[in-house]
Parts: structure tokens; sequence; C-alpha cells
């Protein structure tokens, strides 16, 4: 990462709130399409979404200024919240601990690899 690059991803300016609000988008397209639109997969690429999904989340979380205990409660009790509307009539999908424990690991995930970065440019700047 150049250091421009860097000192963007320290800003949480307009860019990042627009990152993080097209991610919750994306988040409520994938997690709230009903079972007809959803394609098939080879057995555990919807495991592979969900962690990606909610890493995606975090960091874009994070780069907007959501405070990370704040960001962290907050998806992981968005992500339950989704594997129980997902068992709605309305959306014919299925509920899965599994699901829930993929969204976890990748909050969990995002949240590690800001860190990473947040230590990786305050390296930099000393």
């Amino acid at each position: 990462m150049t250091d421009r690059t860097t000192s963007t991803f320290a800003e949480h300016g307009a860019l990042a709130r627009g990152a993080f609000a097209v991610m919750v988008l994306v988040s409520l397209a994938v997690l709230f399409a009903p079972a007809s639109d959803v394609p098939s997969a080879p057995p555990g690429v919807d495991k592979v979404v969900h962690l990606t999904l909610f890493a995606a989340l975090s960091l874009t979380g994070r780069w907007a200024g959501v405070r990370r205990g704040v960001l962290a409660v907050l998806l992981v009790v968005y992500a339950a919240l989704s594997e129980l509307l997902q068992s709605l009539d309305v959306l014919n999908r299925s509920t899965s601990v599994a699901d829930w424990l993929a969204d976890v690991a990748g909050v969990v995930l995002g949240l590690l690899v800001w860190d990473l970065l947040a230590r990786r440019r305050e390296l930099r700047g000393r």
C-alpha cells in the first residue's frame, strides 16, 4: 500500500461512509433474496459468501469510523436476525447456525484485518 492509499484509509470521509452503505445494501440483497433468486453452488460456497460478506461489512464499517465494539455487536446481531428472517415463508430459505458462524468469523476476520492495517499505518507514520 502506498502512503497515499494509507492516508485515504485513515480518513472517515464520504468515500468510506459510501463504501459502507454500499456493502450494507449488498448484504441486504444477498441475505434477503428469495430462495428462487439464489443460484445453486457447490457445497460450502455459501459459507465463503457469508464470511466474505461480513468481513467486508467489518472492514468498511471500521473505515467509516464505526467503533470496533459497536460494529462487532451490531454485525453479530444483524447476522443472527438475518438467519432467523430467512426462514420466513416469503423468502423460503433455511436458517443455518453454520451460516451464522461463518458470518461471525467474517466479522472477526474483518476486524483483525482492519487492526493489522491500522498498526501498519501507525508504524509507517513513525
